[in-house]
């Protein structure tokens, strides 16, 4: 096995409306709700920045004012990069392709900003030191299905006894996507900028055989709107983390 490139970039999905956030949404983007007194952007810029990652590439649709100029006065790390879709919301998929000239060609982390964990250990060292280039063209943050908060689906994954996924095969499946993975930006390539979610490159590793998956050392919240806030917030209050 050849030796992984280092992993030093990530890009952070801010754009989205939060609608289900509302009321919280009204003035503000998802990005910028407050969860534990901190926005849900600065929990997820220091966990990546704690993890050695030195550049997030952010990108901003509703209120993008207001969450550029946030950004603009942190004072930690790690560097900021805007990718700006005040244009159009390119959701997941149109989002990536559209910051590929930001995000370099070695593998880099994609987070979505309501992605909130209590860590047993540390989580975005863990998934980086369980990447493989040579192996796989993603690696995905897992956690149970029954056992976390804010989600009430079904579960999206498989996972055989290597690791590999593959998607749910009967009415309910173990795992649920958890908001972090890592990420080949090549590919994105030839992906038209266009609104599409990122589930249409995932599909074709799928059929690789090349998506993997490491289940959460921690309890992972997913915080989609106010209730979930709240809920998570009471999480955070009983345990020794303070972050997310």
């Amino acid at each position: 096995m050849s030796q992984n490139q280092p992993i030093t970039t990530a890009m952070v999905m801010a754009a989205g409306h939060g609608t289900r956030m509302r009321p919280l949404t009204d003035d503000r983007s998802k990005a910028m709700v407050e969860v534990a007194g901190r926005p849900l952007i600065d929990h997820m810029l220091d966990r990546l920045f704690d993890a050695g990652i030195t550049r997030a590439v952010v990108n901003v649709h509703a209120h993008a004012d207001h969450l550029e100029a946030h950004l603009r006065a942190r004072t930690t790390g790690p560097e900021i990069v805007i990718s700006d879709e005040r244009d159009a919301l390119l959701e997941t998929g149109g989002g990536v392709v559209k910051a590929l000239p930001l995000l370099g060609e070695a593998p880099i982390l994609i987070c979505n900003i309501d992605a909130v964990w209590s860590e047993f250990a540390p989580v975005i060292p863990a998934l980086i030191d369980a990447w493989d280039e040579d192996e796989m063209d993603d690696l995905f943050l897992l956690a149970p299905t029954a056992e976390c908060l804010g989600y009430a689906g079904a579960g999206d994954f498989d996972m055989d006894r290597m690791g590999q996924l593959s998607r749910r095969s009967r009415a309910s499946a173990d795992w649920v996507y958890a908001g972090v993975q890592i990420f080949t930006p090549a590919r994105a390539l030839g992906y038209a900028v266009e609104p599409f979610s990122r589930n249409r490159i995932w599909d074709k590793t799928l059929a690789r055989g090349r998506v993997y998956g490491l289940p959460i050392p921690g309890y992972w919240m997913h915080v989609g709107d106010p209730e979930a806030v709240e809920a998570a917030e009471a999480v955070i209050a009983t345990g020794d983390d303070t972050g997310a």
